[in-house]
């Protein structure tokens, strides 16, 4: 099962231990979150940290480590922050590793359609996961937040892979310096 009996198991328990019913009920998000985690489907790139304890599932961070393409060997943390109307409204989702990427600002904000203008409630945690993957595999210079890094990627794509592969390193590009990224 997806573990929803044992989250009315804990409250039961915890209602009998304190001999009270003040039992925190939880949010239909809360329940479709925890419905999503217990359904992921993580590459062996992609992990997983509830930095506030696995309690608090409406913030979490998901680290992407690429094996292949320009972002190969780099590690990538991004936060996400769950709304309690999910899945009616989409996460936020922030790249918390400065990164040079033509759908990611220098700020962190990601530019992947589905966490704006086609955000569904079908669409899942695991939904945004592969989005993100994607990014990395195939970024799209055609629906820039960095537009500096997308010109680079349409006019001389050596000369972006270079860029990147710089940046990962920590060093700089176009002015900006980049903390180390690659090879841990």
């Amino acid at each position: 099962m997806i573990g929803l009996f044992s989250i009315k198991q804990k409250q039961k328990e915890a209602q009998n231990a304190n001999g009270k019913g003040t039992v925190k009920k939880q949010t239909p998000g809360e329940l479709r979150v925890q419905k999503d985690i217990s359904e992921l489907n993580l590459a062996k790139t992609t992990s997983i940290h509830f930095p506030l304890g696995k309690d608090n599932l409406l913030h979490f961070e998901v680290t992407i480590k690429p094996d292949e393409g320009y972002y190969k060997s780099g590690t990538f943390v991004f936060s996400f922050q769950i709304p309690h109307v999910y899945p009616h409204e989409a996460p936020k989702v922030k790249c918390k590793t400065k990164v040079y990427h033509p759908n990611i600002d220098l700020e962190g904000n990601v530019c992947l359609n589905i966490l704006r203008e086609d955000w569904k409630p079908v669409l899942s945690v695991n939904s945004i996961i592969y989005g993100l993957q994607f990014l990395f595999l195939d970024p799209n210079p055609d629906d820039p937040l960095n537009h500096e890094a997308a010109e680079v990627l349409r006019e001389n794509p050596r000369q972006f892979e270079t860029n990147v592969q710089r940046s990962m390193a920590g060093g700089v590009v176009g002015g900006t310096h980049f903390s180390r990224c690659i090879g841990y």
